[in-house]
Formats: C-alpha cells, sequence, structure tokens
C-alpha cells in the first residue's frame, strides 16, 4: 500500500492506496511517507501545520531493522556516529543516532510484507533512531556499512508508538502533536 491517498501516477494503478482503508476526513495527508517496502507506523492529519512540526528534525522516528548478515559492534558504531549516503544526487553526512541490536528479534502481530526463504543465510535486528528522514534513508545507511535492509518497520514516532496495531489498523487518536511531543 502507497502511503497516499489518490493515484496520482499511471505507472501505478496496480497499487493500494492509503485511502482504502478508511473513511478518512476531507484533506486528510500522510505525516510523513513510508516506501512501498517498508511497514509500520504512519500517522495521518488535517492540519498542515502539525504534518509540518512532526515531519522536522525535532521528532525522534524510530525503526526495527531486519539486516541480512550478523550485524557487527563495529557497523553499530559507524550507524551511531553517521554514515555518508546518496542524497539527491550529492553525498550527505546522515546525523549521529541511536541504534541498538535487538536480541532477540521482535515479534509483531502482521506477517512480513515478503516472503523469505530460510535458506538464505542468517539475519539480525537492530533499533535505529532519526530525528531527520530523509528518502529511503534508513535502508541506506545500513547498505553504507554492509548490512543491508531486509525488512524495515517504523515503531514509533516521538512518543506515538505502533504497538499492537496490525497492518491496516486505523486508530483515530486526539492531540496527535501533543501525543508526539512526549518522549
Amino acid at each position: 500500500m502507497l502511503s497516499q491517498f489518490t493515484n496520482q501516477h499511471t505507472t501505478r494503478r496496480n497499487k493500494r492506496m492509503l485511502g482504502e482503508l478508511y473513511d478518512f476526513a476531507p484533506g486528510t495527508m500522510s505525516i510523513g511517507r513510508l516506501d512501498e517496502n517498508s511497514e509500520g507506523l504512519l500517522l495521518l492529519t488535517t492540519d498542515g501545520k502539525v504534518s509540518a512540526a512532526i515531519t522536522g528534525n525535532k521528532v525522534e522516528k524510530e525503526y526495527y531493522v531486519e539486516l541480512n548478515g550478523e550485524v557487527t559492534e563495529a557497523a553499530i558504531q559507524q550507524l551511531c556516529e553517521g554514515v555518508e549516503i546518496g542524497f539527491d544526487g550529492k553525498r550527505y553526512r546522515t546525523l549521529p543516532c541511536q541504534v541498538v541490536l535487538l536480541d532477540p528479534a521482535p515479534a509483531f502481530s502482521f506477517p512480513p510484507r515478503r516472503y523469505r526463504h530460510p535458506g538464505h543465510g542468517p539475519t539480525s535486528w537492530i533499533s535505529v533512531t532519526v530525528s531527520e528522514g530523509k528518502y529511503r534513508q534508513v535502508r541506506k545507511m545500513t547498505a553504507a556499512v554492509g548490512f543491508p535492509t531486509v525488512r524495515l518497520i517504523r515503531v514509533r514516532i516521538g512518543g506515538v508508538q505502533l504497538r499492537d496495531l496490525g497492518s491496516g489498523d486505523v486508530q483515530e487518536v486526539e492531540g496527535l502533536l501533543e501525543l508526539v511531543r512526549r518522549e
């Protein structure tokens, strides 16, 4: 499912859109986006000021990331310090962030978006918390340290957590900006 409400590109006619999930209020927009290979928490609003405040660099976004291979402490340290990635055709150094090894692997109430054959080798899970959100940033960061992302799930935006919300579930909340700022 794409993080948009209308089909703006003719090449994506076969893709499901966010507007199919629920009878949203007119003018509803997603706050940030998840690419079509990512999963997890997506906040929605009808208030552009709320959207701008949350997408800014002051609100943390936390992702659980399954990596191809057994991640090393050296790679985790590199991610924490910031790595160089490509963005808009230029090189960009990511801001320092928090990275923690998740052992045991997290369990979710929804299945993986894509099937991964168990014979493809070991994987490991990390939690990555960033305060910025460049295009496909976390995927680019893990690839830069030699551990490509297999699965990416956003589990937290500020003080709002995914918890046990299932795939395609919608939950209305009041005072979104205040909830997000509670970290």
